[in-house]
């Protein structure tokens, strides 16, 4: 396979890559919290915060997201999630946002989050 020196991989796994940044956007894989057994107010707050540090570790911030998609194992747990969500939120910078229900790969995870932002 050829180089493609406009592209960067960062953070890659055995099957997936964490971060691919092309042409000034930076693309984030599927996120899940670090500790399955809260609850799906906690598992957003946990999923917020990586995303925040990942975007820290790529020189932008979450002002710069540009989409946003949120896979919930219950879509009547929406409530619980946007109470996360709504405290994160920078609502002068808000993203594209697309929430659906999904069968999650772990029977533990109730939310997975995926990510687009601009790079500075």
């Amino acid at each position: 396979m050829g180089v493609n020196p406009d592209i960067t991989r960062q953070l890659e796994e055995e099957r997936l890559t964490g971060v691919v940044t092309h042409n000034g956007v930076a693309y984030l894989a599927g996120q899940i919290a670090d500790d399955d057994t809260l609850d799906t107010e906690g598992q957003t707050a946990d999923i917020l915060k990586q995303i925040d540090a990942l975007l820290a570790q790529l020189g932008t911030d979450k002002t710069r997201l540009l989409s946003v998609q949120v896979f919930l194992s219950d879509i009547n747990e929406i409530g619980n999630m946007n109470k996360a969500w709504d405290a994160w939120l920078d609502t002068a910078h808000k993203p594209a946002r697309a929430t659906v229900e999904a069968k999650l790969a772990e029977p533990n995870w109730r939310v997975e989050m995926t990510a687009i932002a601009a790079l500075r």
